[in-house]
């Protein structure tokens, strides 16, 4: 499987624009570009996707094993002429210091050779040692050769192909000059997503143009068709069961029983394509609807609001009432439900940002305001409370989602410059947070009636299948009589229903 890995010396050096103008590029010839983007990113994999028309897999050390990471890249991969993998921030960058979950290491587990993206804006010569100390840190890492981007003209290309070709055995595969045309805009928490960019198509056109026009595509996928093998990979695993009362589908289900709303437009992007077949396998059918122009909620069972930039689209969102009062109403009447982070604010009574204040769902009992900082960001550690409506630690969960005897721990991530103020006393948190920030620096999942909402990030993995469990306890809210909350396991915490 032909397969190569887009890394740099930093972050902020143009990996996914290049790496969106080569699968744009590539699929101008009719071949089929597979995406990936280390790390658990939703915005670089919306460009990604976009561009090779298919979507992006996210492969994160924090999330999940080795063996599932192998997995998924052959699963994924396997009908594709090249699979495309993004690295996030430099190659050697990581939280372990000794780079067990860097882009190297990643490069290393997946046979991938790597091709650096240098930003060569104010070096010339300098690019040389730069080159050589990437490539002879660590010996078991390929890199095959070098991208140079924002260069500045002729005569500043010429200078840097002289001194990579004096000094490095790498070749230069390919230039792309500066031009404010072939970016892609960014604010607070990284790139624009493509979703939210009305000009995404132009931009990648672009992109693809300056690829074909300045990169050797040829001689790209000829260094990704001799890649390495990846290491065996093992078949992905299944959610795994959840016993009674919050009981998961037979595998044989014929079909979808419930119907799942979820927020799909310019305000709500940050959804992970793994996660919503995870929705399909449980037995549960998406229904999407727009949080700026639908006046209301779709007839559905459960409601699920992702993350986002709601606070981009303040007006649009507060503007449109009667939807907020649809969803309002069905949270009081006991919908399930599930936001995340910007899910989260939206739900809440008031959402401010740089000095503008707009009335939001209101379902939340406090007001959402984004500061100047990140109040959270990074990998997330959490352990259930016993609250949670739909735990990993009921009976049967599977093995390696429990750990020990003690309430269930997983790993998830968060990236968010908003708070939550004015929270009544004493609220119920489904989860400790053991690393991390979440809601006030000590819990997050707060459950609010039959609404669990977060900052964190979830991501259905082997570790941590919620998409299941949520969906169980969708099912199993639908069936309880007379409107009654489901009942739950001794010792789980209380069950609000639907007060």
């Amino acid at each position: 499987m032909a397969h190569v890995m887009i890394s740099a010396a930093h972050k902020s050096s143009g990996k996914t624009s290049v790496s969106a103008g080569i699968a744009a590029a590539l699929r101008r010839r009719d071949l089929k570009v597979q995406p990936f983007k280390k790390g658990p990113d939703y915005i670089d994999p919306s460009w990604l996707g976009r561009a090779a028309g298919r979507p992006c897999h996210n492969l994160d050390f924090n999330t999940q094993s080795a063996p599932e990471i192998l997995a998924l890249f052959a699963r994924h991969g396997a009908d594709a002429d090249l699979s495309l993998i993004e690295g996030n921030k430099g190659l050697y960058d990581g939280v372990d210091p000794a780079g067990s979950d860097s882009n190297a290491a990643l490069a290393g587990l997946l046979g991938a050779p790597v091709v650096l993206v240098i930003d060569t804006r104010g070096m010339t010569r300098g690019i040389a040692p730069l080159l050589r100390g990437y490539r002879d840190f660590d010996e078991g890492v390929s890199i095959v050769g070098v991208i140079l981007n924002q260069v500045g003209g002729p005569r500043h290309e010429a200078k840097l192909r002289a001194a990579v070709e004096r000094y490095t055995e790498l070749p230069v595969l390919g230039a792309l000059w500066r031009d404010p045309a072939l970016e892609l805009g960014e604010r607070h928490l990284g790139l624009v997503p493509s979703g939210e960019d009305p000009e995404a198509e132009a931009k990648i056109a672009r992109l693809a143009d300056a690829v074909s026009a300045g990169v050797d595509l040829d001689r790209l996928r000829a260094l990704a068709a001799a890649a390495n093998a990846p290491m065996a990979a093992p078949a992905l695993s299944a959610p795994a069961p959840v016993a009674a009362p919050v009981a998961a589908p037979a595998p044989s289900a014929p079909g979808p029983d419930l119907r799942i709303a979820i927020a799909r437009d310019a305000a709500f992007t940050f959804y992970y394509p793994g996660d919503l077949e995870a929705f399909a396998a449980a037995g549960a059918r998406l229904i999407p609807f727009d949080c700026l122009r639908d006046s209301r909620l779709p007839e559905a069972d459960g409601l699920f609001i992702g993350g986002g930039f709601p606070e981009c689209a303040l007006g649009p969102l507060s503007a449109n009432r009667s939807l907020r009062a649809s969803i309002a109403a069905a949270l009081a009447a006991g919908m399930p439900a599930y936001a995340e982070c910007g899910g989260l604010l939206y739900l809440a009574r008031s959402l401010s940002w740089r000095g503008e204040t707009r009335e939001m769902v209101g379902v939340i009992p406090a007001d959402a305001v984004l500061h100047q900082r990140p109040q959270g960001r990074g990998y997330m550690r959490v352990e259930e409370t016993g609250a949670g409506l739909w735990p990993l630690t009921a009976e049967g969960a599977g093995e390696g989602e429990g750990e020990g005897d003690g309430p269930a721990r997983f790993a998830a991530h968060e990236f968010h410059y908003a708070a939550l103020e004015n929270l009544p006393p004493d609220p119920i948190y489904a989860y400790r947070v053991l690393r991390g920030s979440g809601l006030d620096g000590a819990h997050d999942g707060l459950v609010i009636g039959n609404l669990t909402a977060s900052f964190m990030h979830l991501r259905d993995t082997a570790s941590n299948h919620w998409v299941a469990r949520f969906v169980a306890f969708v099912r199993a809210r639908k069936r309880a009589p007379d409107g009654q909350a489901t009942p739950r396991p001794p010792g789980r915490g209380p069950c609000l229903g639907s007060e």
